[in-house]
């Protein structure tokens, strides 16, 4: 199999198959606790964690684990990794833990991670790999964050907790309920891919 070049693989996960605005995996989560920055932060921190280690685990013991088996035992180790985010959230930042609440051990059957296992990590390299969850990690971050930016700012007025609008504005808490965060996911997806179409385009043009 020819070795995927590092920096194209990193690019890809925050561009061309961006979890959220190109391949359209992990909505539910990310509509859930995208109502604030911290929360997008603290999420997409804890997803680019338990990515980067499963990976690089799965990848470590791609030619051991039998075919029949591989998704079990790819969500154990997701499991493994998740279970450690909880631990270490549950004993450092608290409030972060009690903020995400059931969407943290959720982690563990995110589409996001086990597609990333069964359709990178267990065909590619260590390092490869590594820098695959890197990078898709990154792109669901970016994209959660995004959302959470106009979510918070035009729900609550505030950006991470801080009131940045002025008194008077009205809060249009349309945008802080389900609702409204799939109505930002859309025009947010459809604004991203609009962008890089044309961005293909040109680049065909030029050749």
């Amino acid at each position: 199999m020819e070795k995927p070049a590092l920096k194209g693989v990193f690019v890809n996960g925050i561009l061309n198959e961006n979890p959220l605005f190109r391949l359209v995996l992990g909505t539910c989560p990310a509509i859930a606790v995208s109502t604030s920055l911290t929360n997008a932060v603290g999420m997409g921190a804890g997803v680019i964690f338990v990515l980067l280690f499963s990976n690089i685990l799965i990848s470590l013991l791609r030619n051991f684990i039998p075919e029949k088996v591989r998704i079990p035992c790819y969500i154990v180790v997701i499991a493994m990794f998740v279970t450690v985010l909880q631990m270490l959230l549950k004993a450092y930042i608290p409030a972060l833990d009690a903020s995400l609440g059931i969407f943290i051990p959720l982690i563990v059957v995110n589409c996001i991670i086990l597609a990333r296992a069964e359709a990178f990590a267990s065909q590619n390299s260590v390092l490869a790999s590594a820098v695959d969850g890197i990078g898709m990690g990154i792109g669901f971050t970016v994209a959660l964050m995004m959302i959470s930016f106009v979510r918070e700012l035009l729900g609550s007025g505030s950006l991470f907790g801080v009131r940045v609008l002025p008194a008077g504005y009205p809060d249009a808490l349309l945008f802080i309920l389900a609702p409204g965060g799939f109505l930002v996911l859309g025009l947010l997806l459809a604004l991203v891919n609009y962008f890089l179409s044309g961005r293909k385009k040109k680049k065909g043009g030029a050749r």
